[in-house]
């Protein structure tokens, strides 16, 4: 008797788009899951633009992305749904696509992953899907999609977050970190760590990591005399105090708050704070220090005050955190 092989269908990811989508939001998970098929030697993923119509469509750079008729692709129970994000006049638009939010939908109760990149969560949740889900999107971006969707919990310290079938990525790049994480999910750490080696990325980020970092690179200008002061700050946690800070920055300390405030719109002493927390988060989740010295070392001084400090920016204490994430 002549047995016939089966092959189950070659996983698709499906990269929703539309005018104006931020390219990176679109290209980065796209070059991440394509990549893993060079590196085999072999497709792992059929990689698909799609968008309501399918068209040719410009993004945020200009460039022209020819897309298929979302409206004729239909969901099948190995896809990846990847909704990428963009500017908000394109984004507004985009959740008010009647036949957009009808297909994610549909999508959410058959896919394998229903995900977003920036603010592709907008989109999401204008779907409903995201109520009563913890989700992140772009750290200037957080405060809105909280206020607009009270029914999602925003996390806007987490470069991705994954809850059950449905995936969330902080700003642009965070994209490609979060692709990484699910290829190693379909196909182990070895593929994913060669992937990324092959797009010569520094480092693969774990999605609990701080948007923090991100943000204030982002809004302090190298101009600025607090770039420098936060660089020495971050260097010297278990030293740094205000007054050290405000000295490094070359401005009173009086100046310094009211600097703070306008630029980062927080005081000296949170920022301190923050930038303690977010290296005390590296040591929980990369080291096995106990809790007392990991403390010392980030400046806290005691684990007291770094369980204060923990629960006001994460809503967890550092052991909690470190059974979570570690």
């Amino acid at each position: 008797m002549t047995m016939i092989g089966y092959f189950l269908p070659m996983p698709r990811v499906l990269v929703i788009v539309f005018d104006g989508v931020q390219t990176l939001d679109a290209t980065g998970p796209a070059e991440v899951f394509a990549t893993s098929g060079r590196v085999r030697g072999k497709p792992v993923y059929d990689v698909i633009y799609a968008s309501v119509g399918g068209r040719k469509l410009s993004t945020s750079s200009g460039l022209t992305v020819h897309t298929r008729d979302l409206r004729k692709i239909r969901p099948s129970a190995t896809d990846t749904v990847v909704v990428a994000g963009g500017d908000d006049a394109p984004v507004i638009v985009a959740c008010g696509d009647q036949a957009l939010l009808a297909w994610l939908r549909r999508a959410a109760l058959v896919v394998e992953r229903m995900t977003s990149v920036c603010s592709g969560a907008f989109v999401l949740a204008a779907a409903g899907l995201l109520d009563g889900k913890r989700a992140t999107t772009h750290w200037i971006a957080c405060e809105r999609l909280a206020r607009m969707f009270p029914k999602v919990t925003v996390d806007g310290n987490a470069i991705f977050v994954r809850d059950g079938a449905v995936w969330t990525s902080a700003g642009v790049t965070t994209g490609i970190d979060m692709a990484l994480a699910m290829v190693e999910d379909d196909h182990g750490r070895e593929l994913a760590d060669a992937v990324a080696a092959r797009l010569v990325l520094y480092v693969r980020r774990p999605g609990f990591q701080s948007q923090f970092s991100d943000a204030l690179v982002a809004q302090t200008a190298k101009s600025d005399p607090l770039g420098p002061a936060i660089t020495w700050a971050r260097a010297h946690l278990d030293q740094a105090d205000v007054e050290a800070f405000a000295k490094r920055a070359g401005l009173s300390v009086r100046t310094l708050h009211r600097r703070c405030i306008d630029t980062l719109a927080t005081t000296p002493a949170k920022l301190l704070d923050k930038l303690r927390v977010e290296h005390a988060r590296t040591l929980l989740t990369t080291s096995d220090l106990a809790v007392k010295a990991l403390a010392a070392r980030c400046g806290f001084g005691n684990p007291v005050r770094m369980k204060r400090a923990f629960e006001r920016e994460l809503g967890m204490g550092p052991r909690e955190y470190r059974v979570m994430h570690g």
